[in-house]
C-alpha cells in the first residue's frame, strides 16, 4: 500500500508529519488492537472515515504496522 508513495520525496515529510499528530499513538494502537483484529484488508480510505483523520495518516498507520 505504501510503496507507491514510498518513492516520493515527500514522504518522508509526510510520516515525520503524521507521527507528530498528537492522537498518532492512540490511533496507531487502537487501530492494532481494535480496527485489525476486526477487518484485516482495512484499506487506508476506509481506516481514514472510520477513525475520522487524514488519510495522509491512516497511510502511515497502515505502512508502520505492515512493517512498510
Amino acid at each position: 500500500m505504501a510503496e507507491e508513495y514510498k518513492d516520493n520525496p515527500i514522504w518522508h515529510i509526510l510520516v515525520e508529519t503524521a507521527q507528530k499528530l498528537p492522537l498518532y499513538h492512540a490511533h496507531l494502537n487502537y487501530t492494532k488492537d481494535v480496527i485489525l483484529p476486526e477487518d484485516k484488508k482495512i484499506t487506508p480510505e476506509e481506516l481514514s472515515q472510520r477513525l475520522d483523520i487524514s488519510l495522509g495518516e491512516a497511510i502511515v498507520i497502515l505502512s508502520e504496522i505492515n512493517g512498510d
